[in-house]
């Protein structure tokens, strides 16, 4: 195998030199000159080149156009492929999206070889830090044990979280660690279980990071990330009393009520207690966005919108009716929020649109409108979405377009590249705590423990409550309740609640599909939700999941460059 033909792309790891100022400036990347041959032997180049795998992160390498399919996000492989979210733009813009999205992908597909190649070079850059690491201790004394033991524990931390990606996406990977040669990589099969490799990774990270962030950088990993990365990997092999243990220890004693849900989407409160394991982005200081949240910016809005481009990602019908609630404000677990559904201005004539006018009377969970942009409710500060202006074909794809990966018209001076306010500093939230509320209420439902879980699942449903209204003229704009569950009368009405909450509290947030093939029901979701939502958006009916959908081919290109010793899925 060939993999390391990628390798070149550490050697732009020497032309960075390490940065100790905290916040977003700690991934900031921008060449400041070459190390020398002493500074690469040195802690200074250890130093740098964990800052290198760290840039990994935000799924760039370099550019910006180009690198949706490795988006931290994971918007693509979490949302489009799931009843979540549609591809968005035109029926005929990113043909291999499309493939994506209808569950037939096949090994040329750009978005997997994208993938592949940039979490294989995360991955590489974290076996450079560690072989760096490992020469520098036998060769000077210039690193404190501990530090040693952080930067090991960074490396690693960073290397689980690479593959635990690929993974998820192609599982059948072949593993590389820092004991391994560049001629002993391209003998690599892909024929073994990453996973054990990622659990002892992730298992050095929670024993030796610190508590706090080193050097106060916000970027960091630190024990808690580490401990709920790990509690993660381990609810996936179904191993619920050891990942609660773990998610138990992040949760501690903090209150999710003082943690206000929309600051996990406010470039300017983005760094709160809130965000556990996190891909920073910033815009560099020559305005250039190399280190911006490159992954989303395809999500941006289109035609006469603050933002102009470029139309993706659009949220299903399916989505938003799933924020109905009923009278006494719980979400209608039975799927009766497909009766009568709300539509928006869908494929109504010129002049019915033209006489629009919202319906304020619909009973919502309001987390709805501070994930959905929807006609006739104000968005952010660009005044009320108007619908179709703002949308490249809402018959192809619909009449709803996204939020949370967007930032106030306000914020475009300071956070976003000039010129292209799709490229912006907004930070992508990897794992967040209510995140890991929710998991460790899947394990308490798993254990039988019912009440537990109640009580975790009405923790998030109670700051969802305190979401202020979307108003005009002090009028809300739908009748908003989100209310605590009573009780969990049994093991399968917990679960299902439990799994509709993870649904509505991380919408749009790069889980839903991966979470739908662990539960073992995306065959019976996906197929039901294309029966639904292609009644109104006709190139969505008729999906059909199989088994292998569980995960996606392996490139194409990869398999050719390893002369053989990589193996596709039979199914591909």
């Amino acid at each position: 195998m060939k993999l390391y033909q990628y390798i070149k792309g550490i050697l732009l790891v020497f032309a960075i030199l390490f940065m100790g100022s905290c916040g977003k400036e700690f991934l900031n990347n921008i060449p400041q000159g070459e190390l020398s041959d002493t500074q690469v032997e040195s802690l200074e180049g250890v130093e740098a080149t964990l800052l290198g795998a760290y840039s990994i992160l935000n799924g760039n390498v370099n550019g910006t156009w180009g690198n949706y399919g490795a988006a931290p996000s994971q918007w693509l492989f979490g949302e489009v492929a799931s009843d979540n979210a549609h591809k968005g733009s035109e029926s005929l813009d990113q043909p291999f999206m499309n493939a994506i999205e209808s569950l037939n992908p096949t090994s040329a597909n750009d978005n997997l070889e994208t993938m592949w190649q940039v979490y294989y070079e995360g991955v590489i850059r974290s076996n450079k830090t560690l072989s760096m690491l490992n020469e520098l201790k036998e060769k000077s004394a210039d690193i404190s044990e501990e530090r040693a033991l952080e930067i090991e524990a960074e490396a690693k931390m960073l290397r689980g979280h690479y593959y635990f990606f690929l993974w998820r996406i192609f599982k059948n990977i072949p593993y590389i660690d820092e004991t391994v040669t560049v001629e002993e990589a391209k003998e690599i099969p892909n024929d073994s279980d990453v996973i054990p490799h990622i659990i002892s990774d992730l298992e050095f990270a929670v024993d030796h990071l610190p508590t706090t962030k080193i050097n106060g950088e916000g970027g960091r990993v630190d024990k808690v990330a580490a401990q709920a990365y790990l509690g993660k990997v381990l609810l996936y092999q179904k191993k619920y009393p050891e990942a609660l243990a773990l998610f138990n220890e992040v949760i501690g004693s903090t209150d999710l009520q003082g943690l206000p849900y929309q600051n996990n989407f406010n470039v300017l409160t983005e760094d709160g207690p809130e965000a556990i394991f996190v891909s920073k982005h910033a815009i560099n200081s020559n305005g250039s966005g190399d280190n911006s949240n490159v992954g989303d910016m395809l999500s941006g809005l289109y035609g006469t919108s603050p933002v102009g481009c470029c139309g993706f990602y659009q949220p299903t019908i399916d989505l938003v009716n799933a924020f109905r609630v009923d009278a006494n404000g719980l979400p209608l677990l039975d799927n009766s929020y497909r009766d009568n559904p709300y539509l928006s201005d869908l494929n109504l004539s010129q002049s019915e649109k033209a006489s629009y006018s919202l319906n304020k009377k619909l009973r919502f969970d309001p987390r709805l409108d501070y994930t959905v942009g929807r006609r006739g409710v104000p968005y952010l500060d660009y005044g009320v979405m108007p619908g179709d202006d703002w949308i490249r074909d809402s018959k192809y794809a619909g009449p709803f377009v996204g939020i949370k990966t967007m930032i106030p018209q306000s914020l475009y001076a300071a956070h976003a590249v000039p010129g292209e306010p799709y490229l912006t500093g907004l930070d992508v939230n990897i794992i967040r705590l209510a995140d890991v509320y929710l998991m460790a209420a899947e394990c308490e439902v798993e254990l039988n423990n019912l009440g537990n879980a109640l009580k975790l699942v009405n923790d998030v449903r109670k700051r969802a409550s305190n979401l202020p209204p979307k108003e005009i003229d002090g009028v809300a704009l739908a009748d908003y309740q989100v209310k605590p569950y009573p009780s969990f009368p049994n093991q399968d009405y917990a679960r299902e609640a439990v799994r509709f909450e993870r649904r509505l509290e991380l919408a749009m947030e790069g889980h839903r599909y991966f979470d739908l093939v662990r539960w073992g029901i995306a065959k019976e979701v996906l197929e039901s939700y294309s029966s639904f939502e292609g009644q109104y958006l006709s190139s969505f009916k008729n999906l059909i999941y199989n088994d292998h959908n569980s995960y996606f081919p392996i490139p194409q290109t990869e398999i050719d460059r390893s002369g053989g010793v990589l193996v596709q899925h039979d199914a591909y």
